[in-house]
């Protein structure tokens, strides 16, 4: 057989289907963490996984209990391979592109023209932080310029600080961080927003503001050397905390119709299900505490709450 016909039930054939309970769409901690709770029920599940973690370029984790200071692709690399250890859940190194609603539950395609459906879904996709256009601040993402005091400012205490952020986020930001250093600027990047009690609290602790905006971050090997601002003149800094713009990692929760809350973020209920039923989600794309030891805490909730859901389809 030749010709179209022919092209069209050969691409047909070889897209191959596969049936799991639940499809994990991400592979990092959050996502890992629901597959072990759920490979321990002896759930059959797949995980899709694209190997971009948010904090692929930070060297240290801290903050979590028995892996402080490790790096967090040891800890990613060690969870996946523990993970892997059960025989019911399976791994595939690929992109979820689309996602559909079926009869018996759902239908994810990938990038690679794979097709998988599952009686569940569990988002632990993560979100994409929108950075300035500044020379040098994606080289420092994630080793000198930060985004939370609690992973990051014990190692930069005492240490000369910068917040980039305006209004409620930067007074926000800046009282955390004032306890870890004196040393503190905000860089509200134009005309400061700050009502005068905000301002006076900023006063009281001797915290500059700054409304010049920056044109460039020099850096070593993403270690912040100084900011150059577009006015000439610069600032040596060991590191500045950003409250960036997101955007969620993978379309397909908005796709099925899951809803958003005003930051953002998956709605989720105390269980990590969203609005849609039998679609969860956890970890970054879901709540605020971007920390690699709530990603495993959301994951194992969600991974248990799943198990129970998918019991109480049958028992």
């Amino acid at each position: 057989m030749t010709g179209p016909c022919f092209t069209y039930l050969t691409r047909f054939h070889m897209k191959s289907t596969k049936h799991f309970e639940v499809i994990i769409i991400g592979g990092s901690y959050a996502g890992l963490s629901a597959a072990m709770a759920l490979g321990r029920s002896l759930r059959h599940v797949l995980i899709i996984d694209s190997g971009l973690r948010c904090n692929r370029q930070t060297p240290h984790s801290h903050n979590f209990l028995t892996q402080d200071g490790e790096d967090p692709g040891v800890i990613a690399g060690k969870a996946k391979k523990e993970v892997l250890n059960y025989d019911t859940l399976e791994w595939i190194d690929d992109l979820a592109v689309s996602g559909s609603k079926t009869e018996d539950g759902f239908t994810i395609t990938t990038q690679k023209g794979e097709e998988f459906s599952s009686k569940k879904l569990l988002f632990a996709s993560g979100i994409k932080d929108i950075m300035p256009e500044i020379p040098g601040f994606a080289a420092c993402w994630g080793i000198s310029v930060v985004h939370c005091p609690y992973c990051h400012g014990y190692e930069f205490r005492n240490r000369d600080t910068a917040i980039l952020a305006n209004g409620p986020k930067a007074l926000h930001l800046a009282s955390l961080v004032n306890n870890l250093t004196k040393k503190l600027s905000i860089l509200t990047m134009g005309k400061a927003n700050f009502s005068e009690a905000e301002r006076v609290k900023l006063d009281y602790n001797q915290i500059e503001i700054i409304e010049e905006e920056v044109a460039a971050i020099e850096h070593e090997n993403g270690r912040l050397k100084r900011l150059n601002f577009k006015n000439g003149t610069n600032k040596e800094i060991d590191v500045l905390y950003a409250a960036l713009p997101f955007v969620q990692s993978s379309d397909i929760p908005i796709a099925l119709g899951c809803e958003l809350t005003e930051t953002g973020f998956i709605k989720v209920s105390e269980m990590q299900a969203t609005s849609v039923a039998g679609v969860y989600a956890c970890g970054d794309n879901s709540g605020m505490l971007r920390s690699i030891a709530n990603a495993v805490y959301s994951g194992n909730l969600a991974g248990a709450i799943l198990n129970k859901a998918l019991i109480d389809d049958l028992f």
